[in-house]
């Protein structure tokens, strides 16, 4: 018995330092498995099956992937998935231009950041309402600028042609103050040192940003890219807020479509929701890894 509890104090002692690290990670590791990896395989499982949730399971195949092919609705949804995807992008080189504008010493510059930060700390759902009311047509601010301006008012909303342009305007506000944030922190970690030595040598402008300053800004534009594309795809409390998908389906999303199929009063298609989320998911690691891989190669060159 002693010699059992020695051998295990002696092997603990020898590898201490390489077990410690896996001990304190094991608890998030499980977490992250259980509520994440897991949940993943089990919806492409069920993309498979025909099922409304509740009662027996129907295997169909790919039937729920070669019926998306035909869906206009989902084309629908993907065509302004790849517009909020390419438009919310917009955030990064916003979120940088606030975030170099803040990082002075000025009279009110706490103020402004603070302004600034507003959008970040509100929930999507308030954004939502401030900005339905602001496009309100008899109301609305922005409707009365445009009146004024052109003599017609726009219900921008009701508009096929603008709904999802001012669905995406409006995550952009807090998406941008959240770049803004990762940017000025990044900021406030650059070496002091290099920038000096860079205006030594005549930088200015636009050649130190581009050459001393955004480099090492690399980890903070990672991670502004990835939560901001991440978010771009999993847009649905703006839509859901702000349209429910409307005029007409026009301004769905992925996300919102395959909550309308799996669980609202149109659908429970388990299944079918199901094969929607893969196509979401795949979408959003494609891009990822895209940049990612970007990113490394252009590390090596460096």
């Amino acid at each position: 018995m002693g010699s059992t509890v020695s051998a295990r104090s002696g092997f603990w002692k020898r590898n201490q330092q390489r077990l410690a690290p896996w001990l304190f990670l094991a608890p998030g590791m499980i977490m992250f498995a259980i509520y994440v990896i897991i949940p993943i395989f089990q919806s492409i499982w069920i993309s498979f099956y025909d099922w409304d949730g509740l009662g027996p399971k129907t295997w169909i195949g790919l039937g729920n992937y070669v019926e998306l092919l035909d869906d206009e609705a989902f084309y629908t949804s993907l065509k302004n998935n790849i517009l909020w995807l390419v438009l919310y992008l917009l955030a990064v080189p916003a979120g940088l231009a606030v975030a170099l504008f803040l990082n002075q010493t000025v009279t009110g510059i706490r103020l402004y950041k603070s302004l600034f930060f507003f959008p970040f700390v509100i929930s999507q759902v308030v954004v939502g309402l401030i900005f339905t009311w602001f496009y309100a047509p008899d109301f609305g601010l922005l409707s009365a600028l445009i009146k004024t301006l052109t003599g017609q008012s726009i219900a921008i909303l009701a508009d096929e042609r603008y709904v999802t342009l001012g669905i995406i305007a409006a995550g952009l506000w807090p998406q941008i103050a959240y770049c803004m944030i990762l940017y000025l922190t990044g900021l406030n970690n650059i070496n002091p040192e290099q920038v000096e030595a860079a205006r030594m040598d005549g930088a200015r402008g636009w050649s130190l940003l581009w050459n001393i300053i955004l480099p090492q800004l690399g980890p903070a534009t990672f991670i502004a890219i990835v939560v901001t594309v991440i978010g771009a795809l999993r847009s649905f409390d703006l839509v859901s807020i702000m349209t429910d998908g409307g005029p007409y389906g026009s301004s769905r999303v992925l996300s919102f479509y395959m909550y309308e199929q799996a669980l609202s009063e149109y659908g429970y298609r388990m299944g079918y929701g199901a094969a929607i989320a893969v196509v979401l998911f795949m979408i959003m690691m494609v891009f990822i890894t895209l940049f990612i891989v970007r990113m490394l190669m252009r590390e090596r060159h460096a």
